[in-house]
């Protein structure tokens, strides 16, 4: 079963093919929060690359979030659109359950941070499992500071990995039993995606193009920023 995989969660745009035989093929770029105009060519990139067509693709994984709310709209509604177009069903994954399925070969408590901006981070914690890992904590939205409060009550040997981990890395160097993933970790991997859908398929778990959730977790920034003028003035501007 061949699987596109489309991820848009963070400031990196990010495509890989593969399924049964593992990864074809898989591209990323940053080009400043660029979503609409750098997705399609790398979707044409990777299908080049893996030398396989549209129509032979059997399912659409989707980066489902908590992100950057623009770049997760992106993402979606083109693994939707594609999914509708070829008739063939999806596979929606968190961008922090891609984080951790990256480093799911620890003995650590996995501990998945994306920056949220606005002084906060998305976070969810895991336990390495044999296959992989399970959540149990999260997804959650907060500051870094309630992040580093919790990881210091559990008191666990603990991996942090993700870019809200590495932007707050003077924060949580303050935990003892802490230590931090590389910058290669540092957002969530199109093949991981790729991987963890196939994993998924296995099992069945697909879902119509219409029944794809994203995890928001909070308002955009829009919204945010419309609340706190209509709250500083007492009326809208």
């Amino acid at each position: 079963m061949l699987i596109l995989g489309i991820d848009t969660a963070t400031d990196q745009v990010g495509c890989a093919v593969g399924g049964y035989e593992g990864v074809l093929a898989a591209c990323r770029s940053a080009r400043g929060r660029r979503h609409a105009e750098s997705l399609a060519p790398a979707i044409r990139t990777v299908t080049e690359q893996a030398g396989v067509s549209l129509q032979e693709l059997r399912a659409i994984a989707v980066d489902v979030g908590p992100g950057l709310f623009t770049g997760l709209r992106v993402g979606l509604a083109t693994g939707i659109t594609m999914a509708q177009t070829l008739a063939i069903p999806m596979l929606g994954i968190s961008s922090l359950d891609l984080l951790a399925w990256s480093v799911r070969f620890t003995d650590r408590l996995i501990t998945a941070v994306v920056d949220a901006r606005r002084g906060e981070v998305f976070y969810a914690l895991y336990r390495p499992v044999p296959g992989g890992v399970q959540r149990v904590v999260g997804p959650v939205v907060a500051p870094p500071d309630e992040l580093l409060g919790e990881l210091t009550a559990r008191g666990d040997e603990c991996l942090l990995v993700g870019d809200g981990a590495i932007r707050h890395a003077d924060l949580f160097g303050r935990l003892d039993r802490g230590i931090m993933a590389g910058l290669g970790n540092a957002h969530p991997s199109p093949t991981a995606l790729v991987d963890l859908a196939h994993h998924r398929a296995l099992r069945e778990e697909f879902v119509a193009p219409h029944e794809i959730e994203p995890i928001y977790l909070r308002d955009p920034d829009a919204v945010a920023n419309w609340a706190t003028r209509v709250d500083d003035t007492g009326s809208a501007p």
